[in-house]
Formats: C-alpha cells, sequence, structure tokens
C-alpha cells in the first residue's frame, strides 16, 4: 500500500471513530432509575429507565454497555461529555452503581442528574429538583448513602398516586402502565430530555421555570 493509500485509510478511520473531545473525561453522570430484567420493564419503578431509553434514541446512541454495576453509553450533552446509566443492582442498591462511576471519572455529587419515578405526581407531569431528601423513594436513598450527600440534581417522572390508600405501595410501583399511560409517559420522558440538556448546560433554573 503506498503513501496516499494508508494517508486515506487514516483519514476515512478518523472519521468513523466515535467524536469525544481528546482528553476530556466525562463531566455528567445521567442516571435513570429502575429494575433491571423484562419481568420489570414496563412497571412504573422502571420510569428511569425509559426515559434514559428515550435519550439514548435522540441521542443515536444505544445504553447496551456494561461496566460500573450498569448499562451505560458515553455520550455529548449541551457540549458536555457524559455518561449516561441504568443501574443493573436491582432499584434500592442503585448507589453502588453511580458511585462507582461517580469515583472512577471523578465526578463531584452536583454532576450527577438521577432520573426517576415519583408516586406523589400525576402520569404525564415532572418535577425538577437541585437537591433534596430521598423523599421515601430507596433509589434516591441508596444514592444519597453512598454518595455521602444529597447534593445532585434530580428529574422526578410522575407515574400516578396509589388506586386508594390500602394499596400496597411496592405492589403500585411493581405494577405495569397501561397503553395510555406508557404514551402520555413517553411524552413526558421527551420533556425531561430536553431539561436533562438545560441542566448539563448550567441552566438548571431554567429547565426548573419552564418545566415545574
Amino acid at each position: 500500500m503506498g503513501l496516499v493509500e494508508r494517508g486515506a485509510v487514516r483519514m476515512l478511520k478518523h472519521f468513523l471513530r466515535p467524536q469525544q473531545s481528546a482528553g476530556v473525561s466525562p463531566e455528567f453522570i445521567i442516571a435513570g432509575l429502575g429494575n433491571p430484567g423484562p419481568k420489570y420493564e414496563y412497571t412504573r419503578h422502571n420510569a428511569g429507565f425509559l426515559c434514559i431509553d428515550v435519550l439514548s434514541n435522540r441521542l443515536g446512541k444505544k445504553t447496551d454497555k456494561f461496566k460500573f454495576k450498569s448499562l451505560f453509553c458515553d455520550v455529548t450533552v449541551a457540549g458536555h461529555r457524559c455518561i449516561m446509566l441504568k443501574p443493573q443492582t436491582m432499584m434500592n442498591n442503585s448507589g453502588a452503581a453511580i458511585a462507582e462511576a461517580a469515583a472512577f471519572y471523578k465526578i463531584p455529587p452536583e454532576n450527577v442528574l438521577v432520573i426517576y419515578d415519583d408516586t406523589s405526581l400525576p402520569c404525564g407531569s415532572l418535577r425538577i429538583r437541585r437537591k433534596g431528601s430521598d423523599g421515601g423513594h430507596n433509589g434516591i436513598k441508596s444514592i444519597i448513602n453512598y454518595l455521602n450527600s444529597d447534593n445532585f440534581p434530580r428529574i422526578k417522572l410522575g407515574i400516578g398516586e396509589k388506586p386508594h390508600p390500602d394499596y400496597d405501595l411496592a405492589d403500585w410501583v411493581l405494577s405495569n402502565f397501561t397503553k395510555d399511560e406508557l404514551l402520555t409517559l413517553r411524552e413526558t420522558c421527551q420533556k425531561a430530555c430536553e431539561a436533562a440538556e438545560l441542566i448539563v448546560g448550567g441552566e438548571i433554573e431554567r429547565a426548573m421555570n419552564f418545566y415545574n
């Protein structure tokens, strides 16, 4: 192979290589919470996973590599390199996966964006918070414990309240969305993706004002 041909091959490889900023480590983690496996795929507790899938599709990526006890992919959002995670630890131990990735890349809690379900919000609504307590959510409780901080932003996806007070909460969050609810949730996830782009871009106040 001559010099010209070798140069052409090198140029082709350059353009086929995933475009990342050279030498720039991931600055943010975007984690959606849920439980792994087909059994839980369309349950209410997996709203965070579903949102990560929507965001992955928007970015032309698949969150299908395994690292940090999670399915993950490396993406660019709002000009920042981000790691998207779907922890495979079961919901109640989500913090183990997120803390492992955060420690590896030296990402501070305030740059860890968590997307998850909230039973206090009607299906189809969302809320953005800069930080706060776990609010009774075991996945968030785990993250706070592992990061030793509650200073991380969140996007809450409404999954609806229990049908009646006596309904077991665990049974409710592990119940499947109806077809209509799934359609509504997917529309909400599109808004959550737009909010995530603002948050990563340093405009969390704008995101809160627009979507809360």
